[in-house]
């Protein structure tokens, strides 16, 4: 909508319910555009458009399973470069820092309005928070491996108001339930969440991916720092947004 806004003539005007991600309006704005957001409303109007040069940053919720592989092991101490930082897309270090997370940012930059740095992460001693309201829409996608950072953290963590992860590649909410319990989480499926319980050591087990690429890299992490033998079934489904996460995961094993 935005982009057919910048080709039309008179002022186009976006209106949200709640702020989603804004990628779009960064990059736009970066290439000339006349758009501006106001609370939750943005506007348009047309626009010439000039092309620029930009470095991407790397993907914030690929970053994310890295994240809490280093605040749920023991022994850890990862430092993830080039991070994209859109404030909009930061939620899961937001909930990760609440939850006793050690996390720092370093070498911060912007680039075509897009906020990037360092995210350096050592092994945390978590405890378990309500996760709800108007937090969801900014980590609905980290909500699967935000489980498993629950699952060894001290204590319950609630996630409520998340229906919307029933209606993605899987239904998110039934399968991360199902899968975890099989590596012995104390986890209870929610009408719009989960209840999980923490503070267990959880064990390998045979798991399945569900054909979703987040279900998938989940089970990775959750195979790292779990004891014994984790078998993913489905693996693959994890070339949907990470074609080398595999790679990654053995490049970080001590």
């Amino acid at each position: 909508l935005l982009i057919a806004g910048a080709n039309v003539e008179g002022q186009t005007t976006v209106h949200e319910p709640v702020a989603s991600r804004d990628h779009t309006e960064r990059m736009m704005k970066a290439m000339g555009a006349n758009i501006q957001r106001i609370d939750s409303t943005i506007q348009i109007t047309k626009s010439n458009l000039t092309a620029i040069d930009i470095k991407v940053p790397g993907d914030t919720s690929s970053a994310s399973f890295w994240v809490v592989a280093a605040s749920c092991h023991p022994d850890a101490s990862l430092c993830i470069k080039g991070v994209g930082l859109n404030p909009t897309r930061t939620g899961l270090f937001e909930v990760l820092t609440a939850m006793g997370a050690n996390i720092r940012i370093e070498n911060r930059r912007v680039e075509a309005g897009e906020p990037s740095g360092d995210v350096l992460v050592e092994s945390g001693n978590l405890k378990g928070i309500e996760i709800s309201g108007e937090l969801i829409p900014r980590i609905i996608d980290e909500i699967p491996i935000l489980a498993l950072a629950a699952c060894f953290a001290r204590g319950k963590t609630i996630i409520r108001n998340a229906e919307e992860l029933r209606l993605k590649e899987s239904d998110r909410i039934s399968c991360t339930v199902q899968e975890l319990r099989k590596l012995g989480a104390d986890v209870a499926e929610l009408t719009d969440g989960m209840e999980i319980n923490g503070g267990k050591y959880l064990s390998g087990n045979e798991c399945i991916s569900h054909s979703d690429h987040r279900i998938s890299m989940t089970l990775g992490i959750a195979g790292l720092i779990s004891k014994g033998k984790t078998t993913i079934i489905g693996s693959e489904a994890a070339d949907v947004s990470y074609p080398n996460f595999w790679d990654s995961l053995l490049s970080i094993q001590a």
